[in-house]
């Protein structure tokens, strides 16, 4: 079960698990996401166009409400990332539009890159921090250990084996088109999404079927980073062989426990929601 809920919501539902996925993902204990840094982003359960709640630009997670999110169209953002053409100026007048037609607030420059996200198959929500583990490791010269291969069981479980590498593009249009090219090279010769983008001395994004998943994948990654840090103090990280990866990722005890966290993280998305759940 996805955040794609056969039940229709209502727009506070819609906004408190909006709240909620934010707090959540920006409390000042996990430090993944300090002052107004990292954005969340929701796909609304629309008939029409798609479209997607987004963090405001500017707005710290940890005392996110319902004013700090935008809903934004997805189609002309990703007819503006597959055109190759425009920059600054279009993305300033999609997000001067937004504003008009919404509260006033408008979503950061990053917003574009959730959409690129939310277009994938599968994915209902995004997240993008900033760990410091994570981001040692990306402002470094082994930010590959990242991605070059699987350390433990559970991080195949949360994270699955194909975590995406980006060098570093100033955030915006381009970066956004650059992640678009490599996330449909790497759906077209894996066959699946990646759970985990990393943008070289930048963050990471989040990209889940659920803002619990968000949650678990971002979780997982800053203890693979702390993980990865300390390996390599104690000289250098040793991987799973392929084989035992392979395993792994399609032993059925592993593949019970992904749905077993699949299913908690759908009840927990839906008390945030019928709660009115937000964190403190």
């Amino acid at each position: 079960m996805t955040d794609r809920i056969d039940q229709p919501e209502t727009e506070t539902d819609i906004l408190d698990r909006f709240v909620a996925f934010s707090r959540d993902l920006g409390h000042p204990d996990r430090a993944w996401a300090l002052l107004a840094e990292g954005n969340t982003s929701l796909l609304l359960p629309e008939d029409g166009d798609p479209a997607m709640l987004v963090k405001a630009s500017g707005a710290s997670m940890a005392v996110a409400t319902a004013d700090d999110a935008v809903r934004l169209a997805l189609g002309p953002v990703l007819d503006l990332v597959d055109s190759h053409a425009g920059g600054d100026a279009e993305v300033a007048t999609l997000f001067d539009a937004a504003a008009l037609a919404g509260n006033g607030r408008r979503p950061s420059v990053e917003a574009i890159l959730h959409a690129v996200c939310l277009d994938l198959p599968g994915v209902v929500a995004v997240g993008h921090t900033h760990p410091v583990p994570v981001n040692a490791l990306l402002c470094s010269p082994s930010a590959d250990a990242l991605t070059r291969g699987s350390l433990f069981p559970d991080q195949i479980v949360v994270l699955g084996t194909e975590p995406l590498l980006v060098p570093y593009v100033d955030p915006g249009l381009e970066l956004a088109r650059t992640v678009r090219r490599l996330l449909r090279e790497q759906l077209a010769t894996t066959g699946r999404v990646p759970k985990a983008v990393y943008l070289q001395n930048h963050g990471m994004f989040a990209l889940g079927s659920s803002a619990a998943e968000v949650l678990r994948i971002t979780e997982m990654a800053v203890k693979v980073a702390q993980v990865l840090l300390g390996a390599l103090a104690a000289g250098g990280p040793v991987y799973l062989s392929d084989e035992a990866v392979a395993r792994i990722d399609t032993r059925p005890d592993e593949l019970l426990r992904r749905a077993a966290l699949a299913a908690q993280e759908s009840t927990t998305d839906r008390a945030g929601t019928a709660h009115g759940r937000t964190t403190t």
